[in-house]
């Protein structure tokens, strides 16, 4: 039975749909005024068209973008058709699935200033169903409003306006939900998630997008379906896992994916950090610590959610689990864990097709995460802080933010004394700035005066040199020329003599 509540007139606004949400319907007309013209065209060519799902659910909530979703008996081609005349530019990518996009500037809606350019996506009317050997859903249209919403994945998302007559249709009290800030799905969460097993990370996602509670019957069909979300493409996988941690609230998202056991398919380094929890072996929950790290992460950001840090933060300790050992007096170590939860993240992020330099950047991150844990009280060497900052190189801004949030520790004179410390770091590293070119630190002499002043040609000796002139840089700053060249004649003719 359809979400366990009685089904109301499908032609008439809820009951609920109070007066504000009634003038919020009105303004997200307003601000899109390109929906009627659209709408329109359609209906002219003897088409329906309706505003839905996440355009309809983000008008009520007060955020509505650029981007809009529309619904329509029209098949593809027929879209297609209509939208080349009138649209700026159109796109085909997802035909195959039944949308059709593109782009339209439309003037502001006080009609003055600049014109503002609208996403918007058009899809025929479709159920679709993945069986149980297949990694791509079918796709089959349908003929109806109605039957389009009942196939969407939750009632937040299956509310629509028809246009260009502007009615409100709620057919499966998806605005009583929102009203509740709670995720059910319009039938059975088990026929839902068969229908695309991606919706249970989805829940996970708006959750944590939207700050939502996922109504217990999902919950539990989450957990009992969870081994189905094998059969989705990694990269849908990955792209429904990135919304989730650039969302406002990703611990909440984390923490339901954990609980229902989809994170044991599809990040299982995640729910492995739960180390059991010895009295005698007392030491971190490392599960809450790395999502304490992703929260304070978060707060250090500058310019809006960075999924590279935020990868960082919660994988940073992945490498505990593999890395434990009990200590005969008692402590419990974890050494290199760094390096080993470096590989490991090389590895699971492959898994997910996620980008080469991303993978890059967050292995190298988790890489260097404890690396200033050997500043201690601040005895490093100048050297030591020219080899941090060559190291972390343009991930150096991120590595601050990483190491700063991976105190989490309830020791107030503990924290203000790392504190302090990276503070010292920071202030040594942005002295040194001053004096030398530390975000790209050279040897003071390159390739070509190393073969004019050895008399050699390309080679690999000219990489040895290079070398050697890197570490001299790193250990005793920048030389005189003449100083450099000298050096490299001594370290030359030590080679000759070997």
């Amino acid at each position: 039975m359809p979400n366990d509540r009685k089904d109301t007139n499908v032609r008439h606004a809820a009951p609920e749909l109070s007066q504000v949400q009634r003038r919020a319907v009105g303004e997200l007309l307003r601000v899109s005024p390109i929906a009627d013209d659209l709408a329109t065209r359609f209906a002219r060519a003897g088409f329906t068209l309706a505003l839905v799902g996440g355009s309809v659910r983000d008008a009520l909530l007060g955020r509505l973008g650029n981007d809009l979703d529309f619904t329509t008996d029209a098949r593809p081609q027929d879209v297609l058709r209509l939208v080349r005349p009138w649209a700026d530019a159109v796109w085909e990518v997802g035909i195959a699935f039944g949308t059709v996009g593109c782009r339209k500037s439309a003037p502001a809606e006080d009609g003055a200033g600049d014109r503002r350019d609208y996403q918007l996506e058009i899809t025929t009317y479709r159920s679709e169903a993945y069986d149980r050997d297949s990694r791509k859903p079918e796709v089959v249209y349908g003929d109806s409003l109605e039957e389009d919403l009942r196939r969407r994945d939750f009632t937040v998302n299956a509310m629509a306006v028809a246009l260009p007559r502007k009615e409100f249709i709620d057919p499966h009290h998806g605005l009583s939900d929102l009203a509740e800030r709670v995720l059910r799905t319009p039938g059975t969460p088990e026929e839902s998630f068969s229908d695309d097993p991606l919706r249970m990370l989805r829940a996970a996602r708006f959750a944590a997008q939207l700050d939502f509670t996922v109504a217990e019957p999902v919950r539990a069909a989450m957990k009992e379906m969870a081994d189905r979300i094998d059969i989705v493409s990694a990269e849908r996988v990955r792209d429904e896992l990135s919304k989730l941690l650039v969302a406002s609230q990703p611990r909440k998202g984390i923490t339901l994916l954990v609980e229902t056991g989809l994170a044991d398919r599809i990040l299982p380094e995640v729910p492995a950090l739960r180390l059991e929890r010895d009295e005698h072996h007392r030491h971190k929950d490392v599960y809450e610590h790395s999502l304490t790290v992703l929260e304070q992460a978060i707060d250090l950001e500058e310019d809006g959610p960075d999924l590279v840090l935020r990868l960082a933060a919660l994988l940073h300790d992945i490498g505990k689990p593999k890395t434990r050992r009990f200590e005969t007096d008692g402590r419990v170590s974890f050494h290199h864990h760094e390096i080993v939860g470096a590989k490991q993240t090389k590895q699971r992020l492959t898994r997910l097709k996620y980008p080469n330099e991303l993978i890059k950047d967050v292995s190298r991150l988790v890489e260097l995460h404890l690396r200033f844990h050997g500043y201690g009280t601040g005895e490093w060497t100048d050297s030591a802080v020219r080899r941090y900052v060559r190291d972390a190189g343009p991930l150096l801004s991120r590595l601050h933010k990483l190491t700063r949030s991976d105190c989490t520790t309830r020791n107030k004179r503990k924290a203000q004394a790392l504190s302090r410390a990276y503070d010292s770091l920071e202030d040594r590293i942005e002295r040194l700035k001053e004096q030398e070119e530390l975000d790209a630190i050279r040897p003071d002499l390159n390739g070509n005066d190393v073969m004019e002043i050895l008399g050699i040609g390309p080679g690999p000796e000219v990489g040895r040199a290079y070398r050697f002139l890197l570490e001299m840089r790193l250990e005793r700053g920048p030389l005189e020329r003449e100083e450099a060249v000298s050096a490299l004649k001594d370290w030359w003719a030590g080679q000759a003599s070997e």
